[in-house]
Parts: C-alpha cells; structure tokens; sequence
C-alpha cells in the first residue's frame, strides 16, 4: 500500500510541477487518481512538507512549497 501511496504522490507532484497551484478538483482530474487514492497522496506529501493548503471561497487549493 505504501507503494502505491509513494507512485500516486509522485503523479500528484509532476502535475502540481507543471500547473502550479490548483484546486483539488483539478488535481484529481488531471492525475486520473481516485477521491481516496488522491487524498492519501496529498496526506503523504503535506507530511513531507512538499504541498501546502489554501482555502479561497470554500474551495482548497494545494500548490508545492
């Protein structure tokens, strides 16, 4: 299971890379994850302070630190 939690944080970083900050809802339609596999991944990376959380207007938005 960790493993693919590490591969899915992995799709997670290269599209925040690439698109910069973005809504949650974005972010799984791009990286093609499930809601749980999507949140796990993002959980995984807050832990390694590598993302970091906004909320605007009640939508979050995750960007990379």
């Amino acid at each position: 299971m960790k493993e693919k939690i590490g591969e899915n944080s992995g799709k997670v970083w290269a599209v925040l890379s690439e698109i910069g900050k973005s809504n949650i809802k974005d972010v799984k339609k791009l990286t093609k994850l499930t809601e749980k596999d999507l949140y796990a991944a993002l959980g995984w990376l807050a832990r390694e302070d590598k993302v970091a959380f906004e909320e605007e207007e009640k939508e979050v938005f995750v960007y990379l630190e």
